[in-house]
C-alpha cells in the first residue's frame, strides 16, 4: 500500500474516532453511562464493529470521556483545600461536584461509581477525596462543619444527589440546588442536633460504587 493510501486511512481513523467520542459525550451527558453503545455507533455515523475497534468495550469508552471530569474534581478539591475559609472551601467543593452532576447524567454516575481498572479515572479521583479530607478536616476543625461529618458523607450527598436528579431532572431540573441548600444547612456546626448513625465504612461504599458501574 502507497504511503498516500495509509496516510488517507489514518485520517479516516482518526475521524471516525473523533465522531464516535463527540457522540459518546452527548449520549452520555444526555442518557447517563449505560447507553447502548450501538446507540452511540449510529449516532456517530459508523458501525458498531467501527466503534469496538476504536474502544474495546464500554469502560474504555467512558474513561475516554469522563477522565477530564474526574481530573476536574481533583482541581476543585485542591481549590477547596487552600481556601481561606474553611466553609466556604467546602460549600463551594459540595455545590460544585453537585452542579457537575446536574449538568451532566454521566458525571452524575461516573462520580458515584469505581472504575478499578481505569487509572486515568480512579487516580484523579484518589487524589480528589485526599484533598476532600481536607478540606473537610479544615472545615470541622474551624468550628463550621459538624464534627461527626466525614469524607463517606460527601459520598452519600452525591449519591443523593443522583437520586434528586434522576427524578426531578426533566421535570424540575433545579430542584437539585434547594436540596443541596438543605443538606448543607443541616451540616453546618450550629446546625447540628443528636449525633448522626454511624456512616457507612469506606469499604461498603466502594462496594455500593462497584455494583453502580454500568453494564459492559
Amino acid at each position: 500500500m502507497d504511503r498516500c493510501k495509509r496516510r488517507g486511512l489514518r485520517k479516516d481513523a482518526e475521524l471516525n474516532r473523533e465522531r464516535i467520542l463527540r457522540a459518546a459525550r452527548i449520549a452520555f451527558r444526555e442518557r447517563g453511562l449505560d447507553v447502548p453503545l450501538e446507540e452511540i455507533a449510529r449516532r456517530a455515523e459508523v458501525n458498531i464493529a467501527t466503534l469496538y475497534r476504536r474502544f474495546p468495550d464500554r469502560e474504555a469508552l467512558i474513561e475516554e470521556i469522563m477522565a477530564d471530569r474526574m481530573t476536574e474534581f481533583a482541581e476543585v478539591a485542591g481549590v477547596a483545600e487552600l481556601a481561606s475559609n474553611p466553609w466556604e472551601g467546602f460549600r463551594g467543593l459540595v455545590e460544585h461536584l453537585c452542579g457537575m452532576q446536574a449538568e451532566d447524567q454521566g458525571v452524575t454516575e461516573a462520580l458515584t461509581s469505581c472504575f478499578p481498572t481505569a487509572q486515568t479515572m480512579e487516580g484523579p479521583r484518589a487524589q480528589a477525596m485526599t484533598s476532600a479530607s481536607r478540606v473537610i478536616e479544615r472545615a470541622r476543625d474551624a468550628g463550621a462543619l459538624r464534627t461527626d461529618f466525614t469524607g463517606q458523607d460527601l459520598m452519600l450527598i452525591l449519591m443523593a444527589n443522583a437520586g434528586v436528579l434522576g427524578s426531578t431532572r426533566c421535570a424540575a431540573p433545579d430542584a437539585w440546588r434547594r436540596v443541596v441548600a438543605l443538606i448543607l444547612d443541616a451540616c453546618r456546626a450550629d446546625r447540628s442536633g443528636p449525633p448522626l448513625p454511624p456512616a457507612p465504612t469506606a469499604e461498603d461504599l466502594h462496594t455500593a460504587m462497584l455494583t453502580a458501574r454500568p453494564r459492559r
